[in-house]
């Protein structure tokens, strides 16, 4: 389904304007803001690019391209109805065009939530696009990982849910309340119980088991990153009870780094907490580098 334009009229603090490419019958959406070299921003579970409207400006501004694609089945992209269409090889492959549509290189990637098994295996399959890495509140599954018990509801909650309350999850993973505006625009491109098939896979496509699909990818994503010498910034919220910030310090660890910020008085959604602060911080590193 396509969710009509209308319902994204008048969202607060978003200008920007979408972008579109037409891949496999399905229209895909992405914000293109500012000129030089292309920060992408991508998004996870279940938000969409307006999770980075307060990240955007502060780049842009800075003299970045910053490039924000809409996941197929969220927000102005078109959203296939069936829960077996999403899998993890199809958005990254997704991503990965998007990538080669735009011949994007000297890329600095920058993830969260499902944005991370994402972004980070494009890093690693596509490294001369790809330059520079930074991390939000995010891993990558290999079946081994430990899940919270906020995780583990969540996902209990999402499998028996089909017409998910996408606000009201976005509001319960802030640290303080974004207001009702804000929450109405996280439902916006979901009109209807079907509409919103990718926001309920996603959960449902972590491996909790090193056999299951996913995982051995994601192994080798994690093992390919610990080699890695590309310049990473990690970034990880103080009150993130989804991923804790001693979750964040161990991936940091694995994969080389550390966690350079703790983002105060954030939870899970970081971007909307502290949103000018992580573009700020981003910014800074990106000049550093």
């Amino acid at each position: 389904m396509r969710t009509p334009e209308d319902r994204f009229a008048g969202l607060p603090d978003f200008p920007f304007e979408a972008h579109y490419r037409e891949l496999d019958g399905l229209r895909l959406a992405h914000l293109d803001e500012g000129d030089g070299p292309p920060v992408l921003l991508m998004h996870g579970e279940p938000t969409w690019s307006f999770l980075w409207r307060h990240a955007v400006a502060p780049l842009r501004d800075a003299g970045y391209r910053a490039i924000v694609p809409d996941h197929a089945g969220f927000g102005r992209s078109d959203k296939p109805t069936e829960l077996e269409w999403y899998s993890y090889d199809r958005h990254t492959s997704i991503a990965a065009e998007l990538l080669e549509r735009l011949d994007l290189r000297d890329v600095t990637v920058v993830v969260h939530d499902w944005g991370g098994p994402i972004g980070l295996r494009l890093a690693v399959e596509q490294p001369e696009r790809i330059a520079r890495i930074v991390v939000t509140d995010t891993g990558l599954f290999t079946g081994r990982q430990r899940m919270t018990p906020a995780w583990e509801a969540f996902r209990g909650f999402v499998e028996a849910t089909e017409d998910l309350p996408i606000g009201m999850l976005v509001r319960g993973g802030c640290h303080r309340d974004p207001g009702d505006a804000v929450v109405a625009a996280y439902d916006a491109p979901f009109p209807d119980a079907a509409s919103k098939a990718g926001a309920r896979a996603f959960p449902l496509l972590i491996p909790r088991t090193p056999d299951e699909a996913g995982a051995a990818t994601g192994q080798r994503t994690l093992d390919a990153l610990a080699a890695d010498t590309r310049p990473t910034l990690v970034l990880w919220a103080e009150h993130d009870p989804i991923i804790p910030l001693r979750t964040g310090e161990r991936f940091a660890q694995a994969i080389g780094a550390e966690v350079a910020h703790v983002v105060p008085d954030a939870s899970h959604f970081l971007q909307e907490d502290q949103g000018p602060l992580v573009g700020r911080l981003i910014v800074e590193w990106l000049g550093s580098t």
